[in-house]
């Protein structure tokens, strides 16, 4: 026997063992019925629950159901019942398929898929729930935070006074404590401008394929930065690249972009 259903059976021999009702006994599996038994021995085949075969299916059920019996399990109707159809289905399975089948009647094959689809969604809840039961529990392993909503605030005392009076503390205490002035630095900028001139006076030298870092100009001490000078000369190139004077390939997307007089090119 497989030791997928054991427990059961012990559970049966013990209360078979205590005739006057008044052991304690206690199902470490915890089945539910027939199905249940029938998705334990599934799983003892190891393979797709929607490809089991159900005729082995129905051999294992009724040596389950032998086993019981032996141990002088008094077997629950719904047991039997399963097994009579299990026996059922096996029988057409082997059997010669005959005549059309009656209107309405599922053939065996859509019976036997029924039922695999059946195991399997029964297998994927008890998946759930057995992934539910491993989460962290509120107020045990997991807190909740304080809610800040929940706080009230509640005054000492009533407040005298206007909007204009709060306001004429308010600027004669920043008065007592200094005024505290932030200044950004000025970011230096390489103007377009200046990046169109640069790049006209390069254009009689760009007579091969130049990459754009080559032709914008080094970061200037106390001037733009190097990003700055990059940006700009790449706006000021498309713009020669419109006008003709100039052209512009990059032959891989973000990588390097060359540049090119068209008068070089003709």
């Amino acid at each position: 026997m497989s030791l997928a259903f054991q427990p059961s059976i012990e559970f049966a021999a013990a209360a078979d063992a205590n005739l006057d009702g008044e052991a304690l006994v206690v199902d470490l599996e915890g089945y539910e019925g027939p199905l249940d038994v029938l998705l334990a021995l599934a799983r003892t085949q190891k393979v797709d629950l929607l490809k089991l075969s159900v005729t082995r299916l129905a051999d294992q059920y009724l040596a389950f159901l032998r086993e019981a019996r032996r141990r002088r399990f008094a077997v629950a109707a719904d047991y039997l019942v399963m097994a009579a159809w299990l026996t059922y289905l096996k029988s057409r399975l082997l059997l010669p398929k005959p005549a059309p089948f009656v209107e309405g009647e599922l053939s065996p094959e859509e019976a036997a898929g029924r039922l695999a689809f059946r195991l399997a969604k029964l297998d994927a809840m008890r998946r759930a729930a057995e992934a539910l039961e491993v989460r962290p529990i509120l107020g045990r392993d997991v807190f909740p935070r304080g809610d800040p909503e929940a706080t009230t605030v509640t005054s000492s005392g009533r407040l005298e006074g206007d909007l204009y009076e709060l306001m004429a503390a308010y600027v004669a205490q920043r008065r007592r404590r200094g005024e505290r002035r932030y200044s950004p630095p000025v970011t230096q900028t390489f103007r377009l401008d200046e990046a169109r001139d640069h790049v006209r006076a390069l254009l009689p030298g760009l007579t091969r394929w130049t990459a754009l870092s080559g032709v914008a100009p080094r970061e200037i001490a106390g001037g733009p930065g190097r990003a700055s000078c990059v940006a700009s000369t790449l706006s000021a190139s498309l713009e020669l690249v419109r006008e003709g004077d100039l052209e512009a390939r990059q032959l891989v997307a973000f990588e390097e972009v060359y540049l090119r007089g068209r008068k070089a090119a003709a």
